[in-house]
């Protein structure tokens, strides 16, 4: 059975999302999307950091050269922690206002590739019922260049590269099906995509990680577990966790063989105790990791 450990007992996130573990400075960073904030913690010292904001916030990734990339409802924008200036980037979505920030991460390239949804959260944090598939993937160059993808997407889940970076993989939670792609890491080209997985009965496809042997880590909301996914797309093993719903996750630690797991307090019940903490679970096996944004 899998040790569940909690390693910030007293932290509740309402949409905890996005987690990258940075390697330079040994600090996980990750977002509170409902509660407009992005949080860093450093485990070895247990010191954390919070950061609020005035917009939804779905992704946090530091920059090459200094600072974060955020990834705001509407918009991208620079983040000093020093002086907590903002400064706006692009808005790679700026055609589609129905819409709002979701997945995001940055490909060994560091280029920062940005999903979006239609907003399903209300001012006060409420839910909104989705009612259309007009979310986008967009590749943002360091210089700003926006590259679309793909439209027509449900709800943007999970982006990772495989580790040779002949392979891209994005998911669609509405369409519960994560795609494999062709990739030339060159150019930042994504292309012919193909169905890799899609499981039914375990709730929705969101975040996930890669390790070094190529196995796919998902988080599935709705149904308290992980799923782990082998090079095939086919199911290797199922991790029961203590909250409803896990949204994503990232490996990290001194031997980066901690997967550390996002969740959400929101839309649960309360009854168990952990629903929005951050999880963490010791696998033995390495994972891949994450990059700065290079622009």
């Amino acid at each position: 059975m899998t040790q569940i450990n909690t390693p910030l007992p007293d932290l509740r996130c309402q949409l905890g999302e996005g987690p990258f573990w940075d390697q330079s400075n040994a600090t996980l960073y990750w977002v509170d999307i409902i509660g407009k904030a992005a949080f860093g913690w450093h485990p070895a010292s247990n010191h954390l950091q919070t950061w609020q904001f005035d917009k939804l916030i779905s992704a946090i990734v530091p920059r090459t050269q200094g600072g974060f990339l955020l990834a705001l409802h509407d918009e991208l924008a620079f983040f000093d922690p020093a002086s907590e200036k903002l400064t706006a980037f692009v808005a790679p979505d700026k055609d589609h206002v129905q819409n709002r920030s979701n997945e995001a991460r940055v490909d060994p390239m560091g280029r920062f590739w940005h999903g979006t949804m239609q907003n399903n959260i209300g001012p006060n944090g409420e839910d909104v019922a989705i009612t259309g598939h007009s979310g986008t993937l967009n590749r943002v160059d360091a210089d700003g260049t926006v590259t679309r993808f793909a439209a027509n997407v449900g709800i943007t889940n999970t982006l990772l590269w495989s580790a040779d970076g002949t392979k891209m993989f994005f998911g669609d939670t509405l369409a519960n099906r994560m795609d494999v792609y062709d990739f030339d890491m060159k150019t930042g080209t994504a292309s012919n995509p193909r169905l890799f997985c899609s499981v039914e009965g375990r709730g929705g496809m969101d975040g996930s990680a890669m390790d070094c042997d190529g196995y796919i880590w998902n988080a599935r909301y709705g149904a308290s577990c992980l799923i782990r996914f082998d090079p095939t797309g086919e199911v290797d093993r199922i991790i029961d966790l203590p909250v409803t719903n896990p949204t994503s996750c990232v490996f990290g630690g001194p031997d980066m063989t901690t997967l550390f797991i996002t969740s959400a307090a929101a839309g649960t019940s309360g009854e168990r105790p952990l629903e929005g903490a951050v999880l963490s679970i010791e696998t033995g096996i390495a994972g891949a990791p994450c990059h700065a944004f290079a622009g």
